[in-house]
């Protein structure tokens, strides 16, 4: 009788003449698995490829302020985007971003300006009042299981109108004679201080989701919720503390963007939960719920961020920069879920 090996199998001597997957096959195996992994290469192949033609196409791009200024509106977008990642992976969703940072401005504003409280206190209040209104949000949908959707829709309108109307749409000044603020404004080490509070952020939400209880349990929520329950998952807290986190993280966004405007603004930060979320679903986050990557929302930032400032120093028209933005989002979505469909045939299979 004739043996016919399959040629993408070498034999192994310690098997008796059995197959083995060769090392080529192994490795495309395992891209096909790992989706995760090749979102993130993907991601790293288009910020090259964006950075080298809008240094050659855009004028200004490659200089320093403009460097700077990325570093900048990465920030606002990362820091959110952090307590995103895990309230996504949760199976959850937070639309109340925009308002949020918006509102948190004012506090901190109205507090330093209007009630004479101290830059740190101000702060500690604001996140305070950011931790609260985003744990509201968590109890709604922990306790009276509304979708987080429809919850933080609502408290989206609710902080953007409490917003306008503590300030009559008008901007509210900081003190000019305060040293934190405009230390929050500036660099630390030539990198602006936003970035380094940003990336401070990444790796400290890396660590939970990776290394800590709470990680695991906000992944297995993801996943199959009722079994996490099962299993002993406090699901209800988690979730609160979830959206906790994320208004507070707003509230910290909020601060940062006070402090480099000058004042805080009711009407700042409009649309920002779209940048949000969308640099979530880029880095590879299953909108679904039960897998993502803290490295890949990162990525997912900083190409968010090169579209928006390269859609600028390009002269494209504010109302097609919209347009394209929704068309990124859109095929954002779709990759994902091509991605987690493949991934699913793959554990079938």
């Amino acid at each position: 009788m004739t043996t016919t090996l399959d040629p993408t199998t070498t034999p192994s001597p310690n098997s008796g003449g059995a197959g083995r997957p060769s090392a080529g096959r192994a490795l495309r195996d395992a891209f096909r698995r790992n989706t995760t992994l090749i979102n993130i290469v993907g991601l790293l192949v288009a910020i090259v490829v964006l950075y080298a033609y809008l240094t050659f196409n855009a004028v200004g791009f490659f200089t320093a302020a403009n460097q700077s200024g990325l570093l900048r509106d990465a920030a606002l977008i990362g820091i959110a985007a952090t307590g995103m990642t895990l309230v996504i992976i949760a199976g959850e969703i937070d639309v109340s971003t925009g308002p949020a940072v918006a509102l948190s401005s004012v506090i901190v504003a109205t507090a330093m300006t209007q009630w004479g409280v101290p830059a740190l206190v101000a702060i500690a209040l604001t996140l305070v009042a950011g931790a609260a209104w985003g744990a509201l949000a968590g109890v709604l949908r922990a306790r009276w299981l509304v979708p987080s959707f429809i919850a933080t829709l609502g408290l989206w309108s609710v902080l953007r109108g409490l917003g306008q109307f503590s300030t009559d749409a008008l901007p509210v000044p900081l003190p000019t004679d305060d040293a934190v603020m405009p230390f929050l404004a500036g660099s630390i080490v030539g990198v602006p201080t936003p970035a380094v509070i940003m990336i401070v952020a990444f790796l400290i939400f890396a660590f939970i989701a990776k290394k800590t209880p709470f990680g695991r349990s906000v992944f297995a929520i993801g996943g199959n919720a009722g079994a996490a329950r099962l299993a002993g998952v406090k699901v209800g807290r988690v979730r609160v503390i979830l959206f906790a986190l994320m208004g507070m993280l707003g509230a910290v966004s909020g601060v940062l963007l006070a402090a480099r405007l000058g004042s805080g603004n009711a009407g700042a930060a409009n649309g920002l939960e779209f940048d949000v979320i969308a640099a979530v679903v880029i880095g590879g986050t299953a909108m679904s719920g039960g897998r993502g990557s803290l490295i890949g929302t990162f990525l997912g930032v900083i190409f968010i961020t090169l579209i928006g400032n390269g859609l600028v120093l390009l002269g494209v028209d504010s109302f097609l920069q919209s347009v394209v933005r929704g068309v990124i989002i859109v095929l954002a979505v779709l990759l994902n879920v091509t991605l987690s469909r493949r991934r699913g045939s793959n554990d079938e299979a």
